[in-house]
């Protein structure tokens, strides 16, 4: 087995200080690759966020169709346009409405993605009641995102 010199020692030591770190060659290219990339998939995630907003909205009228379901079964009938969704929530002054279960059927009423409250008709223009919101633009009627999402959309 061969011994190393001393200056072989310090030779190997510089060579191996030298490889520790990335130059700045290395460094530019992988940030141009990284911006290359999110040029590439940024306009693909910016379009999923829109209809992630409408998934949502049909998530949550569906929950809050549900919750009115139930509350029916309570009281024999939903509630009125007037008492609204707030009904889900607080009871109701109504004296006809016994059994109201405790807590509510809700915990809180959520607002649509757009941070506007669901709007709900009893009886409905659509069916029997209508849970719905105005879409982005907080309008009746509208296409694409602005468009009406309710429990008579299917989809």
């Amino acid at each position: 087995m061969k011994r190393f010199g001393a200056q072989k020692v310090r030779q190997l030591e510089t060579q191996r200080r030298r490889q520790d770190g990335f130059t700045l060659i290395e460094i530019m290219v992988v940030v141009i690759i990284i911006g290359i990339l999110a040029a590439i998939v940024a306009p693909n995630v910016i379009g999923r966020v829109d209809d992630a907003q409408v998934t949502k909205a049909r998530a949550e009228i569906s929950n809050i169709g549900s919750a009115l379901k139930f509350y029916r079964l309570d009281n024999f009938a939903y509630p009125t346009t007037e008492q609204g969704l707030d009904a889900l929530v607080t009871k109701p002054s109504d004296p006809n409405i016994k059994n109201w279960k405790s807590g509510g059927y809700l915990d809180r009423l959520p607002k649509d993605p757009w941070g506007n409250p669901y709007l709900y008709l009893n009886p409905g223009n659509n069916g029997e009641i209508d849970i719905y919101t105005l879409g982005r633009d907080g309008r009746p009627g509208g296409e694409g995102m602005d468009a009406d999402i309710g429990n008579w959309d299917p989809e």
